[in-house]
């Protein structure tokens, strides 16, 4: 799971780029239902953190060397089953442009793959789009 600096930017980001859908982060439920997936099978967006690596790459600066944490946002767009999916790969395709290539909180995001989706589509109420993003951290210590 990516580091906690790393998730705070992230999420500032997609608070302020993303209001298509509520948005459910690592582990937290709707305040509202305490579920975590909507009641009325409306879309939502789901992030993950599903690699992180940290390695040192500077040496001999005690208190100064440079740790960089390397990984991925996983974005998971959760769409009622049977609905298509042309809108919703559109939307999916703004928050890859939200998130290609840009530069926030200290975090550096690169080429964001393009939608895919997951095999297991056909179980449950809900269909998923997702695309991941790489991303690099400096941590300074």
């Amino acid at each position: 799971m990516a580091s906690t600096a790393v998730m705070a930017a992230v999420r500032a980001r997609v608070d302020a780029l993303w209001s298509r859908t509520p948005v459910r982060y690592p582990n937290e439920a709707d305040p509202d239902d305490g579920l975590q997936v909507p009641a009325d099978k409306e879309p939502f967006l789901a992030l993950q953190y599903p690699i992180a690596d940290e390695e040192q790459i500077t040496v001999g600066a005690p208190g100064d060397n440079v740790f960089r944490e390397e990984g991925v946002i996983r974005f998971v767009l959760q769409i009622p089953r049977g609905a298509g999916t042309e809108e919703y790969s559109g939307w999916l395709d703004e928050l890859r442009a939200a998130f290609r290539g840009k530069q926030f909180g200290g975090v550096t995001t690169y080429a964001a793959s393009p939608a895919t989706l997951d095999d297991r589509n056909d179980d449950g109420s809900y269909w998923a789009l997702s695309c991941a993003v790489p991303y690099k951290f400096d941590l300074f210590g």
